[in-house]
């Protein structure tokens, strides 16, 4: 160790090996406060006492301060000013540096919490206890406490032990100060900087500096004795971040990753977070998550942002468990449900036990879906979950778990996960958009939209056209010669032959009078099935937008009108001719290649035009479209 000041510690080493800064910084500093911000309340929420039901108080203040009320500030600048950079980023970063470091006055951000145990054993400084926090939270990289309670400890939401440098990612300095009070009153101050590794005063120290002192060869906390900003006079403990980023300095992108993050601790009075002069408690942030001045309040809109409506969803709807099937066991969740045309994007909020959101997870193939839940599951789905959580608690995923058997259970956890929301999603649609009464559905069987696709371009992936010849489109679109039927079924191992099913028909218009023939045959027209790839299809709250690629062969894409057939199919792929009527179904429908209407019948949609290939149009719906329903497309050319 080297004490060339009394207040910033930075270890000896024998020469320069790493010239970099330390990766993680990037990591956390493109999370912006929001991550931050995220960050320290979830380290807050992890250290509530037991045997308290108060909620835990978290004060953030934004400020500015003078440069020299910052401990320490002069021995850090000429350290800065030491420092050499051997490639492009570290140069850029240190002359950032430099040049903040000479600004007088300098923001600053932190965050104190109270209710809660603060770090234990400060005094002893560096001692390497288990039972000592200060030493494990203050002087170890990468090392996350363990609570002895196994409960407990499932339900914390930190793991990895590297989220306590998101505090100097903030800071243009990297510079943070913690500041404590534990059980018996007794305050300390620590701190921590990142630099590189760099030659200071003829010899060679690491990147890493600790405000302490030295006691024999280990480190150990000054007795909190500097004012200002850095005081804490009750039990827990207070971040502070000065030079804080100017890109972090935003009120109110802390008060919308408060309510992102932790809207299911508020409103359960676990959490109150208190952001200068604002209150976010579960009185205040039903009004906070409905001010247009923090969140878009036009439903219809919310693509990105989804916490006004979990917020809503969590507070009206009545929970149902749901149930994952996890190995031997099963994982019990209880989910909040709620069904809305209006919403555009269909997201389930994963929430941990301590009440702080994980992500927005997509359901495969439905994230357009009209729906929004919050899912929430007990002790033992808590510890699954935290195994699943990404560095920054915003994702479960089982990329990095490096156990080949976990990693396949991790993956098989997340496929059941989704399979069972399928199950509810699938529900609520046909609820809400029940059957008109003229179609008799009785024995349709519905698959998950997962394997829609797959199952109805197996029972028709060939088109046929006039020549004879037959395609086939597949997942991307392409066009390839396939082989004939025959020679397919042996490729399956099918040794009966079966006679290929007829996939284009030609049609004839009503027989003709005698003495007509010659107009009869001129209205003949080919009728083609198109493959579901070939097909474009959304969904909108009174209209549909479909496009048809017909590009596949020259004898139907050189067509310049046609006719469109739809008959509806089951999720077997089980066709039901002549059971949809359009004109029950459809205001009007626009050709939007040339903008005119077109003539809607009961059995058709009549002189479409096909511009390049495409066929699109505009079709606006009857309030009674079922909006559930599948199917086959068939156009006459």
């Amino acid at each position: 160790m080297n004490a060339t000041d009394n207040q910033w510690q930075f270890s000896q080493i024998p020469n320069i090996e790493e010239s970099n800064f330390n990766k993680i910084l990037e990591r956390f500093y493109s999370l912006g406060v929001a991550g931050l911000t995220r960050e320290n309340i979830q380290n807050s929420l992890d250290g509530r006492l037991n045997d308290n039901d108060q909620p835990i108080v978290v004060t953030i203040k934004l400020g500015k301060i003078d440069r020299q009320s910052i401990p320490g500030i002069d021995s850090i600048v000429e350290r800065i000013n030491s420092l050499e950079g051997r490639n492009g980023y570290a140069k850029e970063t240190i002359s950032h540096m430099k040049a903040t470091m000479q600004e007088k006055e300098l923001r600053y951000i932190s965050f104190e919490d109270s209710n809660t145990r603060g770090l234990t054993g400060a005094k002893y400084g560096q001692s390497n206890s288990k039972d000592h926090t200060w030493g494990i939270y203050a002087y170890n990289k990468g090392v996350h406490f363990e609570e002895k309670d196994e409960k407990f400890e499932a339900s914390r939401g930190g793991s990895h032990g590297v989220g306590k440098i998101a505090s100097n990612a903030a800071s243009d300095l990297h510079m943070m100060f913690f500041a404590n009070c534990d059980k018996e009153g007794e305050k300390h101050l620590g701190g921590t900087i990142q630099l590189i590794e760099h030659q200071y005063k003829n010899a060679y120290y690491r990147s890493t500096g600790y405000f302490a002192k030295l006691g024999g060869s280990n480190f150990l906390p000054f007795e909190n004795k500097f004012g200002g900003i850095f005081e804490k006079q009750t039990r827990g403990l207070k971040i502070v971040i000065p030079f804080l980023r100017k890109s972090f300095y935003k009120e109110d992108e802390i008060i919308r990753s408060v309510c992102d993050s932790f809207f299911v601790a508020i409103l359960e009075k676990k959490l109150i977070v208190q952001i200068n002069d604002l209150v976010i408690d579960a009185s205040t942030i039903e009004d906070i998550v409905s001010n247009p001045n923090y969140y878009e309040q036009d439903i219809s809109a919310m693509k990105k942002v989804f916490t006004p409506l979990y917020v809503r969803t969590y507070k009206n709807e009545t929970s149902h468990v749901i149930e994952i099937p996890h190995g031997s066991s099963t994982f019990k969740f209880n989910l909040y449900f709620n069904y809305d045309e209006q919403i555009p994007k269909g997201r389930v909020a994963i929430i941990r036990t301590i009440g702080m959101k994980i992500e927005d997870f997509m359901v495969k193939n439905n994230s357009t879906k009209p729906f929004n839940g919050v899912l929430i599951g007990s002790s033992d789905e808590d510890v699954y979950l935290k195994s699943l959580e990404n560095e920054s608690h915003t994702k479960i995923s089982s990329d990095d778990i490096k156990n080949p058997e976990l990693k396949k259970q991790a993956k098989k956890f997340i496929s059941n996960l989704t399979k069972e929301l399928l199950k509810v999603i699938d529900e609520a649609v046909r609820k809400h958009n029940p059957v008109d009464g003229k179609i008799n559905t009785s024995d349709i069987l519905y698959t998950m939209e997962l394997d829609f696709k797959e199952n109805l371009a197996e029972s028709f992936g060939t088109i046929k056209i006039k020549n004879g010849r037959n395609i086939v489109t597949s997942d991307e679109g392409k066009n390839a010669e396939i082989a004939p039927a025959k020679e397919k079924r042996k490729k399956r191992g099918t040794e009966n032959p079966v006679k290929p099913k007829q996939t284009g028909i030609r049609r004839k218009s009503n027989k003709p009078d005698k003495g007509d023939e010659k107009s009869a045959v001129e209205d003949v027209k080919d009728e083609f099935k198109i493959n579901p790839y070939r097909v474009e299809r959304l969904l909108l709250n009174d209209q549909e937008i479909i496009q048809l690629n017909l590009t596949g062969d020259p004898d139907v894409s050189k067509a310049v009108r046609c006719n469109l057939k739809f008959n509806i199919v089951d999720g077997m792929g089980k066709e039901y001719m002549g059971e949809f009527n359009m004109l029950a179904n459809y205001v009007k429908v626009i050709d939007k290649n040339t903008n005119a209407e077109c003539k809607v019948e009961k059995d058709a949609i009549k002189n479409v035009s096909v511009k390049k290939g495409y066929v699109n149009l505009q079709l606006a719906l009857q309030p009674a479209y079922n909006r559930s329903l599948k199917f086959i497309y068939y156009v006459e050319v």
